[in-house]
């Protein structure tokens, strides 16, 4: 649970329509980050065009990364990756890679109770012959020291792929790192079914964006070229993000920006899950503008295999929908900031709703009379406070929050976004 005693208000009586704009997409962020550093193409100009207040802690927590690791070689240098498991996974791969680094990685308790032992495994295995050491502590710090020749190991990271589609991201971006420096191919083999692989596609998306050469097959994924790329790319809009504003939108008859269609992002697929339901997305006259319209229908139906960070932002909207909604490959939630399944099922049963769970699948059936308010504890959980007052925009019903302040983590503006709905917030008394 968060630790957190700040408690909020969530009022949403008096909506009105107002365009709505996400941050940064921090996923796309972090891989821009890492791949603009070892491009050339430092400071990345979409991240500097946003000011630190609007940036997500996570794009922050990897960004001060990385201007460590471009620091000249000298002392062991520290970096606080807080709850961030991205950033330090994709950060642990790339001191692993960066020849001489030096670097204590330390975090929050709870990231380091989430699992990052196959990635440390697939790294001591891939580069402990050249010199790696890695070190773990319980948790903290796990401090790794890389070696300053890989060019006589075999270039080929191994991972499983069923825990993460993380460890096969970080290690992508680590063969980048290889692949420019040592001018041969670099792979990286995923070892039975890969979870979230929208994710690793994602990261493949990015890598030829900033122009390096793929190869692909059914578990093997080689960095075997690079031509630099004729600019350098833009950031999306997050889509994570884009879930909440969309639904908060069509609820205040309103707008949402930065909404490209073309982003590579899982999270897109909120568009086509809310059309199960009876609702439409159509563009308005300004470029990645999208309005949401229709009157729901039933209930949906979404995996966790496809879009795991979208699965509480469907849960909220399936406490209002007319009909049971069934979220299937539930399991991975347990392993994100909270254990965000039972967060889910909380915030349900707070809303006086059902969560029934059997075995990996999740029936959520909506109350028959919404309750006058209700309360949720956000357990530090970023996606879990968004998804809470989301719902409360979405039924009309106060909500009274604790632990606001982790959307820091993605999305600092979002209680500014959501008074510009004319959702009002207040302390709680």
């Amino acid at each position: 649970m968060s630790a957190s005693t700040h408690r909020i208000v969530v009022e949403t009586s008096g909506l009105k329509a107002s365009p709505l704009t996400p941050p940064v997409s921090k996923s796309d962020a972090q891989r821009a980050l890492v791949l603009g550093h070892l491009t050339g193409s430092w400071p990345l100009p979409s991240v500097q065009a946003e000011s630190d207040e609007d940036l997500p802690a996570d794009v922050r927590v990897l960004r001060r990364g990385v201007e460590a690791l471009r620091l000249p070689a000298g002392p062991v240098r520290d970096v606080d990756c807080a709850d961030g498991g991205a950033p330090f996974r994709i950060l642990a791969t790339q001191v692993a890679v960066t020849p001489g680094a030096r670097v204590r990685l330390t975090g929050t308790p709870r990231l380091g109770e989430r699992p990052h032992g196959p990635l440390f495994t697939s790294l001591k295995d891939a580069l402990g012959p050249a010199g790696l050491t890695l070190t773990e502590g319980k948790p903290w710090p796990v401090e790794i020291a890389a070696p300053t020749d890989t060019s006589s190991v075999d270039p080929v990271f191994r991972v499983p792929g069923s825990q993460s589609s993380q460890y096969a991201s970080s290690l992508l971006l680590g063969c980048a790192a290889l692949s420019l420096r040592e001018r041969r191919a670099w792979s990286v083999d995923i070892e039975g079914t890969l979870t979230s692989a929208g994710y690793l596609d994602l990261t493949l998306t990015w890598l030829e964006r900033f122009g390096f050469e793929l190869k692909k097959s059914a578990s093997r994924y080689t960095v075997c070229g690079y031509t630099p790329p004729p600019s350098v790319p833009t950031l999306p809009g997050d889509w994570s993000s884009l879930g909440y504003l969309l639904l908060v939108a069509w609820k205040a008859g309103g707008t949402v920006e930065r909404a490209d269609t073309a982003s590579a992002h899982p999270d897109q697929a909120i568009l086509r899950l809310i059309e199960q339901v009876g609702l439409k997305t159509e563009p308005a006259s300004e470029a990645h503008v999208l309005k949401v319209t229709g009157r729901p229908t039933g209930g949906l139906r979404a995996s966790g295999k496809e879009c795991p960070d979208l699965l509480p932002t469907l849960a909220a909207l399936a406490c209002v929908l007319p009909a049971p909604s069934t979220l299937t490959d539930v399991g991975i939630l347990r392993l994100k900031e909270s254990d965000r399944l039972e967060g889910i099922r909380d915030l349900v049963t707070a809303f006086g709703g059902k969560a029934e769970l059997e075995d990996d699948t999740l029936l959520v059936t909506p109350p028959s009379t919404p309750p006058a308010r209700f309360e949720m504890d956000s357990r530090g959980d970023h996606r879990l406070a968004m998804t809470a007052a989301t719902l409360s925009v979405l039924s009309g019903v106060t909500l009274v929050l604790t632990g606001p302040e982790c959307v820091e983590k993605s999305f600092p503006g979002f209680w500014r976004q959501l008074t510009r709905s004319g959702v009002r917030i207040s302390a709680s008394p």
